[in-house]
């Protein structure tokens, strides 16, 4: 810890409010595949029209990183969280008086700006309280441990309300209490300073300067593509197996559950592999093991992608919080919001553009199995990309100059 003043107290309840503020995000956006069935049927929707339920959030964030990122650096963590926690708040309580789709899609475009300034802001507290990269990196793929649960608990409490027979709106007005609870906190805990290594004041500019950054690109090209491969399960993979006629029907109705599952408790068998081997070799290894499950599901169709695909989850756990950190990593503390918002930006536009191109690949074809065949390619480019990131290590002296800086 770089402050000699932050107490331990202080560290540890950051740690907890990063983690739970990242569990609320995944209990909304990851349980949209369970909402979008009740939306077609309340509003009489094309699959067009509710997916707007996905991707109108995944822009707001992705515009939300790119264009206010620099505010975790320009005015500070707190306010920053503050502000990104208010604005989710309002629109996910709003939910529950809403009565239209077009209402709910405005409320889910604020919302989204919200989590892109919170989240931004929670990103750059991350490197706030870690020594080095390598412990960035841990603290990260804690933090992600918690976005996968949130991921099987929003979809379990929508599920619970349906069969009740409640409103799917009141998983909203569970987040927003949640929020509420975590904006108090936000506001009552010490935060550590930011060690300035320019007299400029962040800004927008800043932003669209790292936008050309070679390191900023790299890494957010991989986790584009690791992203555009994960999305296509939890958005696609389920109308896939609509075509399963093998004898465990349950498995395919319980695989994006069980994918979720596995995506949780793959946090432990990447966090032991992270501790014995490099990261770089790990993400190779995790990444051909996808690649492996797609080309497999694609090889056996429906039959053989039901055991597969969920199974990619076990090897999708520490991808995308490892590639982060790294990038994160890659530049000095004050740099971290600007630098986590370009890279939410990226992830953001995967999350929402992967999904609509394997549909139109598909609408084209005729079968979503293209738009699978469209994921697996991204999935072997994400293992060359990966292979080279092993052999070239074109970020290792950068990773190791802010290594030895924050250690002094």
């Amino acid at each position: 810890m770089n402050d000699g003043n932050h107490s331990q107290q202080s560290t540890a309840l950051i740690r907890v409010l990063t983690c739970m503020m990242f569990f609320m995000f995944a209990m909304t956006t990851d349980a949209v595949g369970s909402i979008i069935p009740s939306l077609i049927d309340e509003f009489d929707l094309s699959l067009s029209a509710a997916s707007a339920f996905h991707y109108v959030p995944m822009i707001s964030i992705a515009l939300g990183g790119l264009l206010l990122g620099f505010l975790a650096d320009r005015i500070g963590r707190k306010r920053t969280i503050v502000l990104g926690l208010v604005l989710y708040g309002i629109g996910s309580l709003l939910f529950i008086v809403g009565n239209t789709f077009g209402f709910f899609i405005v409320l889910l475009g604020m919302s989204g700006i919200g989590v892109s300034v919170f989240k931004v802001g929670a990103l750059g507290l991350i490197g706030d309280i870690t020594g080095s990269p390598r412990e960035h990196t841990s603290l990260m793929n804690t933090v992600e441990g918690f976005f996968a649960v949130g991921a099987i608990v929003g979809p379990a409490v929508v599920a619970s309300l349906i069969t009740a027979g409640i409103s799917w709106k009141f998983l909203y007005l569970l987040a927003a209490i949640i929020c509420g609870v975590l904006t108090l906190a936000a506001l009552w805990v010490q935060y550590p300073s930011i060690q300035q290594t320019s007299d400029k004041p962040s800004s927008m500019s800043q932003t669209m300067t790292l936008m050309k950054n070679p390191y900023a690109l790299g890494f957010s090209l991989l986790i584009m593509l690791y992203v555009a491969v994960e999305v296509a399960i939890y958005v696609w993979m389920p109308t896939w197996l609509e075509d399963y006629t093998g004898s465990t029907p349950w498995l395919a109705t319980y695989a994006l559950t069980i994918f979720f599952i596995l995506r949780a408790t793959g946090r432990f068998l990447g966090a032991w592999l992270l501790n014995h081997l490099a990261w770089d070799t790990v993400l190779v290894v995790l990444a051909a093991a996808i690649f492996l499950c797609f080309g497999g599901s694609l090889a056996g169709g429906p039959g053989l992608a039901v055991w597969l695909l969920p199974l990619s989850g076990l090897f999708m756990s520490v991808m995308y919080p490892t590639l982060n950190s790294k990038g994160i990593s890659c530049f000095p503390k004050d740099e971290h919001g600007a630098i986590a918002g370009v890279i939410l930006f990226f992830t953001a536009f995967a999350a929402a553009i992967g999904p609509l191109a394997m549909a139109a690949v598909s609408d084209v074809f005729g079968n979503i199995r293209y738009g699978f065949i469209l994921a697996t390619g991204f999935a072997l480019l994400l293992f060359l990309g990966l292979v080279w990131n092993k052999f070239a290590t074109p970020a290792a002296s950068r990773l190791a100059h802010f290594e030895l800086a924050e250690t002094l």
